[in-house]
């Protein structure tokens, strides 16, 4: 494990196609973050949903952050790779009898009356005997859970607003709320920086942290990119994969869009250059709202 004093950022991309505009955004953030205190920064694929994995996805992301200058350190972790390390972890929740088998198909919660975000809890009571296919969900209770984001500020959540949740999910497949926690403490990240529109389920990860005994990172949740009509950029928005022909043109639109006011003259300066000057200079308490991209 690297020291625990030092600052431990990750970037997360899933190799679902290439990277694009706006999760170059995000890794640059978390880069800018890591390197401006001296700090590790390292690169994780978050592979473990082989429904939507792309094929040559990995190998292209991996490029096209070595084209924008955003060197990682130690090994890439792959999720695929880990796969006894959230077994384990799953062992150690069911031994704390916090574990359930859960049947509900989606129509059953669809057709609930308390068809919501929160889980009405019918199959709480089910034990492991359970022969059909069946999700794996953990049992929450009444606590609320607050935490100092860096940007965002104290933020606090009671359990109750979403219920027992799913850490492997009906097709076997370990559920992402589960994976990055188990991630993060393998890779010793301490510092987490990342979008916004992720918030929302940080409750949940921590609760993970406090039942499994393990110390909760730091936070910090940047806004996200958005398209002219207010859409998060994502691939399922049909965001264009990112252009690394003049990469550092790249790098200053992004870092003023991450309203960081690179001078002028640093426009048509070489990546390292710039990136130099962004970690000196890297102010993340002026990120407040939404950024819309420019238009083209």
């Amino acid at each position: 494990m690297p020291d625990t004093q030092q600052i431990v950022g990750r970037f997360a991309p899933s190799p679902t196609g290439p990277l694009h505009i706006g999760s170059l955004y995000t890794a640059l953030a978390s880069y800018l973050d890591a390197r401006s205190r001296q700090g590790q920064w390292l690169l994780r694929i978050d592979d473990l949903d082989t429904t939507r994995n792309v094929k040559g996805a990995k190998e292209q992301i991996l490029k096209t952050l070595e084209a924008f200058g955003l060197t990682w350190d130690q090994s890439v972790f792959y999720q695929s790779q880990h796969l006894d390390d959230y077994y384990a972890f799953l062992y150690q929740l069911k031994h704390q009898q916090l574990l359930y088998p859960c049947t509900c198909s989606r129509k059953t919660l669809a057709d609930s009356a308390l068809a919501s975000e929160n889980y009405p809890g019918f199959c709480r009571d089910k034990t492991f005997t359970e022969t059909a296919a069946h999700a794996i969900r953990i049992k929450t209770d009444q606590r609320t859970i607050a935490f100092q984001d860096s940007l965002q500020g104290l933020i606090t959540q009671p359990l109750t607003s979403h219920g027992d949740f799913i850490l492997k999910r009906k097709d076997q497949i370990v559920a992402y709320q589960f994976a990055v926690v188990i991630d993060d403490y393998l890779q010793g990240v301490n510092h987490v920086v990342r979008g916004v529109d992720l918030l929302e389920v940080t409750p949940r990860q921590i609760y993970l942290h406090q039942v499994l005994g393990l110390n909760t990172p730091e936070y910090m949740h940047v806004p996200v990119l958005v398209d002219s009509q207010g859409h998060k950029l994502s691939k399922q928005t049909l965001a264009q994969a990112v252009d690394a022909k003049s990469p550092e043109r790249t790098i200053f639109t992004l870092l003023g869009l991450l309203k960081q006011n690179p001078p002028g003259e640093l426009e048509n300066a070489p990546i390292n250059e710039l990136l130099d000057w962004a970690q000196r200079s890297w102010s993340p308490g002026v990120l407040k709202g939404i950024v819309q991209l420019p238009a083209a």
